[in-house]
């Protein structure tokens, strides 16, 4: 039975398919997004969209949308679907999809009376090129299908209107035609495997409109330009593939290449596979070498904290340590730069954020387990005392070390921990001083630290990283335990936050913890009876003062509850690690039965994937990016330590 499939039923009830969305993307930043019945309800969807570095930094709609309309007899069928304004749906081309599956590539089969039409997609790999195949698998009579492509041509954070400035010229290449509505774009290429006649009929179709940024209190809707539509003949069982790509392609070799895309896809048909497929959707190459992780889809780009608490779990857990390699490569050359003062030529944002060279030590330790400490210290061993040695000497602009061993943040009313949201440029949550989840980083890259040096190194350094870390282990008991046998959140002089909050989890999940057992399980206690959900952590416990668990409506509104009760998977991912360490084997069942409420989210939302947060309360609705990395990447390696744990059994 198929993992991903959905019937006629679910297909044709819009109050179902509408939610469900479907992302694809090349692994060079460019993507292809809609929802699952080709209705888009975002202005970030598109069939074509991608990275423009000649414009900007964001991503680019090139080609919003392709209608097809089978014509037999001079009848016409259109399956194409559009929201207008007035919540209007029109042509209602999903009333005549019988079956989706997806468990391989997205497949979509209509019937049309006596027509059976197959539609395949695949994005080809490091191209900005989509390809889609139509198969006519049954059919009584001759039939013609009339392609109309929907162009954009604009950022995805903006909207096109009717205007006089859109460039109308085409120019015929093979089996097809080029466009581009205006300069600084680059052409968009359509071409088919097969002769057709494109019918030259320029219009506006106007009004079409989104009703996720209408959720979202933004402006929702637009105007597309179709250029005309191309034509053309198809006999029983022959199949026709059309290409939109930002470059020519010889169209002679489309239906090879497509095939060849498919035979490349490893399949979704489990849990397990789809969570390894929306790990490489991360992938983002560019220059021919430079290896990133993209924080998230849609709109997000590569930052350092994601990109190095994702890591291990995209790469390390689905036994891809040649792309850890990569990614390391790319981000410690920016960390490198960074940590001397000098301009950082990568592509990766927030990478002065204190606990971001600690996030660094912790994913270089995960690829220690896998490929023993010696070869890890050989690769990596310099980049990690070369960290140290820039946080000791007091050189980091926000971070420094204290006589107590502990790391204190000065970064007063600025963004110094994931909890980055602001509203009206102050902090929704303002974390100043003694941070919990930067000092059990601390602590653990210590130990981390300790542990290679005595390999082959300076064994003063050794004592000295030893002697701290046992000064730090005390101060961070005396700082941050309370008597309720919970964390505070931070301590900046007599500021406590008693806040109860999911940061305190690093202190017990990471490998070196400054803590007893019995301070563990308490820790562990009290997150589970108040932050745990099935959907991850909660960022805020309900009987903490300003529990907000909604992360609904408009931008402000969104802002303020964003770390305020709303949960997140990739918690629950340490949530679960801690469990384990603290309970073994004793907890597996129950770990195995959290598992389930992220398994449920393979057939909701976007498919396969795990979108940013859940609200904190049920339903637990999905909120935010529709895949996120550092979920995705928890789960995985979630997954990888359950799978050490059954095997010793």
């Amino acid at each position: 039975m198929s993992y991903l499939r959905f019937e006629r039923s679910l297909m044709t009830n819009l109050e179902e398919s509408l939610s469900r969305e479907l992302l694809r993307t090349n692994r060079s930043g460019a993507y292809s997004c809609s929802t699952i019945v080709d209705c888009n309800t975002r202005k970030y969807h598109g069939l074509l969209v991608v990275p423009v570095p000649e414009l900007d930094e964001e991503n680019h709609v090139l080609l919003s949308s392709l209608d097809v309309t089978v014509v037999q007899h001079g009848a016409e069928f259109n399956l194409g679907l559009h929201k207008y304004r007035g919540n209007n749906f029109s042509p209602n081309g999903h009333k005549y999809i019988s079956e989706f599956n997806c468990d391989s590539v997205p497949t979509t089969i209509y019937r049309v009376g006596g027509v059976v039409l197959k539609k395949e997609v695949v994005f080809q790999h490091y191209e900005d090129r989509i390809l889609l195949r139509y198969t006519l698998l049954d059919a009584h009579s001759s039939t013609t299908l009339r392609f109309r492509p929907f162009m954009a041509f604009r950022s995805v954070r903006e909207f096109t209107h009717e205007n006089s400035a859109a460039n109308r010229d085409y120019q015929l290449v093979d089996n097809g035609i080029k466009t581009q509505m205006y300069k600084g774009y680059p052409y968009l290429y359509m071409q088919f495997s097969k002769g057709n006649e494109f019918v030259f009929h320029p219009d506006w179709y106007r009004g079409i409109e989104y009703p996720k940024e209408q959720e979202r209190g933004y402006d929702s809707y637009e105007d597309l330009y179709v250029p005309g539509y191309f034509e053309t003949e198809i006999k029983k069982g022959e199949s026709i593939v059309f290409s939109a790509s930002t470059s020519e392609i010889k169209t002679g070799g489309l239906l090879k290449l497509f095939q060849k895309e498919v035979d490349e896809r490893n399949p979704r048909d489990n849990f397990y596979h789809c969570l390894v497929n929306a790990a490489h959707q991360f992938h983002n190459t560019k220059n021919g070498s430079e290896c990133y992780l993209l924080s998230g889809y849609p709109w997000f780009k590569s930052r350092a904290r994601d990109t190095f608490i994702s890591l291990p779990g995209l790469t390390l857990a689905i036994d891809e340590v040649g792309y850890f390699e990569k990614v390391m490569a790319t981000a410690g050359k920016g960390y490198k730069e960074f940590m001397r003062e000098k301009p950082v030529t990568v592509s990766l944002s927030e990478i002065d954020q204190p606990d971001v060279p600690l996030w660094a030590i912790w994913s270089i330790q995960q690829y220690a387990k896998v490929v023993g400490d010696e070869k890890c210290l050989k690769k990596y061993g310099k980049f990690i005392f070369d960290i140290l040695h820039f946080l000791l000497e007091g050189k980091h602009p926000y971070m420094r070390v204290e006589d107590n061993g502990l790391v204190y943040v000065d970064g007063k009313g600025k963004v110094m921990t994931w909890m980055n949201s602001t509203v009206n440029g102050r902090l929704v949550v303002p974390r100043n001083g003694y941070i919990v989840e930067i000092n059990s980083l601390w602590y653990n890259a210590l130990g981390f630290a300790a542990r290679l040096n005595k390999i082959e190194g300076d064994a003063q350094f050794t004592e000295t990283l030893e002697e701290l870390s046992a000064r730090c282990k005390e101060s961070f008991v005396k700082t941050f335990l309370n008597d309720y046998g919970y964390l505070f959140d931070y301590v900046d002089g007599n500021m406590m936050d008693w806040s109860v909050r999911p940061n305190m989890l690093f202190a017990i999940a990471l490998d070196y913890s400054p803590l007893t057992a019995d301070q563990r399980k308490s820790i562990l206690d009290v997150c589970t009876r108040e932050l745990l959900t099935p959907k991850g952590m909660r960022t805020l416990s309900p009987k903490s003062g300003g529990y907000n668990p909604i992360c609904a409506g408009p931008q402000m509104q969104r802002d303020l509850s964003y770390h305020q009760g709303t949960a997140w998977p990739w918690l629950g991912g340490f949530y679960m690690e801690a469990c384990l360490k603290i309970y073994r084997r004793t907890r597996l069942s129950f770990i195995e039965r959290q598992l389930v409420g992220y398994e449920d989210e393979m057939q909701t939302n976007c498919l396969g994937t795990l979108p940013e947060m859940f609200d904190g309360n049920p339903p637990f609705k999905a909120r935010g990016a529709i895949s996120f990395a550092m979920n995705v990447g928890e789960i995985l390696r979630t997954l990888s330590i359950l799978e050490k744990y059954t095997d010793i059994i």
